[in-house]
């Protein structure tokens, strides 16, 4: 059985954006699919669904980050693939055209593309996007509303907030255009905002991620800065800059010191892949570009994995690179976030001749990585590991993915063995529908 809604026609493509065509380009309906072929054998242990959310852009061209926000998900429970569905965000700019930046020059928080993230806290599914408040969907990815945390919230979200594996508490920040322009919030596990604390900074800087540990909290000020003059023109409002500078903030959890800052090299780090702190010692592994948008908007660098080692006895980081491979959308298994990792996963995509992904596996304790390949012509999205279970080994569970298949011009969910990625997937969820590639999702449990 499958519906089919249309609410508007997709973008035309732009010439010479790759986020137009191909894997990239935005679908023409809202579906629901409940009779799914799957290959293999779904683990029935998993009940929940594989939510991701991206950019499915509607009439006038614009940048691949301000596409209308459109989330696709995959319910599973004993063993069965129940259904399929694709929704798009309902934020008020969508529903009704409310513009981000009103008459009199302020910001309409309820309003933007809210394209970027969805995570489960408190009982709550949130889409997210960083430049707004996020919106609530409900568990068949129908739109809520704006979540403002009961009035609590007056800053935009980020679209990468980290829940404490050891307390529940949700932490995230907003930046802003004008000052203040960024403000660390926490929300407690029962999901009430009860700590909002403005951390200077010189200026309105591109921070889409951050990362804690189980003491700090920890800031990336990086020289992508917000322009005037590319707002004003209606185009992605940030640039490289050569005098701003490179900085990493910790912040002490527990109120006990002010911000401390430790210069680095100027580079742009997009995502962060974990952070872990022992003694006077944080080790921080991000995703890193050398530089990032300074001849516009669509120059996207290439990135590799480097790890920054902060001493606060010294005042000094330590800066390498781990891998020389190009890789973008890093993650762990979430329930080490903020303490040691030894496993991180990552995607690399060659272009030419046919675009062919894999997924990166590294064991950072060792020195190793893995190149675990989906077929060719097949292109993985981020990778979400599942545990196995509750107490689980960090290695034993199950890796999600979207994969598109550019031979058929369509998906599927892919899960694999953690424990050895690179044998036979355990299950694939054909889709006769194209996921679009988009940016950040997780599996969210029953």
């Amino acid at each position: 059985m499958s519906t089919t809604t249309t609410p508007a026609t997709p973008a035309a493509a732009t010439p010479g954006a790759f986020y137009r065509t191909g894997r990239y380009a935005p679908v023409a309906e809202e579906t629901t699919r409940t009779e799914l072929t799957v290959r293999g054998h779904i683990p029935p242990s998993l009940h929940g669904m594989y939510v991701r959310n991206g950019p499915n852009p509607r009439g006038a061209a614009g940048h691949w980050f301000t596409g209308d926000g459109m989330v696709h998900g995959v319910e599973l429970s004993d063993g069965r693939a129940n259904w399929y569905r694709n929704r798009y965000v309902r934020s008020t700019t969508f529903t009704h055209g409310a513009p981000f930046v009103r008459d009199d020059l302020t910001i309409d928080r309820a309003a933007g593309m809210i394209n970027t993230n969805v995570i489960q806290h408190a009982g709550r599914v949130l889409a997210l996007s960083e430049s707004s408040f996020p919106y609530e969907l409900t568990g068949h990815l129908d739109t809520v509303g704006a979540f403002d945390f009961d009035g609590r919230l007056t800053t935009a979200m980020t679209a990468h907030p980290k829940i404490c594996p050891t307390t529940g508490e949700l932490h995230f920040f907003g930046y802003g255009y004008t000052a203040p322009f960024l403000t660390y919030h926490m929300a407690d596990r029962l999901g009430r905002l009860v700590h909002t604390e403005i951390v200077e900074v010189p200026g309105a800087t591109m921070m889409h991620d951050f990362a804690i540990t189980a003491q700090s909290v920890v800031f990336m000020d990086l020289p992508v800065v917000f322009d005037l003059e590319l707002a004003a023109r209606g185009t992605m409002p940030y640039r490289w800059s050569d005098t701003y500078g490179a900085r990493i903030g910790v912040l002490d959890r527990a109120g006990r010191r002010p911000v401390r800052w430790y210069e680095i090299e100027p580079c742009y780090v997009f995502h962060v892949l974990n952070a872990f702190e022992a003694g006077d010692v944080i080790t921080i592994d991000v995703v890193r570009y050398p530089e990032q948008w300074r001849d516009g908007p669509d120059d996207f660098h290439k990135a590799t994995l480097w790890r920054w080692t902060i001493n606060a006895s010294t005042g000094r980081v330590t800066e390498e690179e781990l891998d020389d491979r190009t890789c973008e959308f890093p993650r762990i298994d979430d329930r080490l976030a903020g303490l040691e990792h030894r496993i991180g996963y990552a995607v690399h995509v060659d272009e030419a001749p046919v675009p062919t992904g894999s997924i990166l596996r590294y064991d950072l304790q060792r020195g190793r990585r893995d190149v675990i390949g989906v077929g060719a012509g097949r292109v993985p999205a981020e990778p979400v590991f599942v545990p196995a279970g509750p107490t689980s080994a960090e290695h034993d569970g199950y890796l999600m993915t979207y994969v598109y298949d550019c031979h058929r011009d369509g998906s599927d969910l892919v899960i694999l063995d953690a424990a050895d990625p690179s044998a036979k997937p355990i299950a694939v969820v054909e889709l006769d529908v194209r996921v679009p590639m988009g940016f950040h999702g997780n599996w969210l449990p029953r």
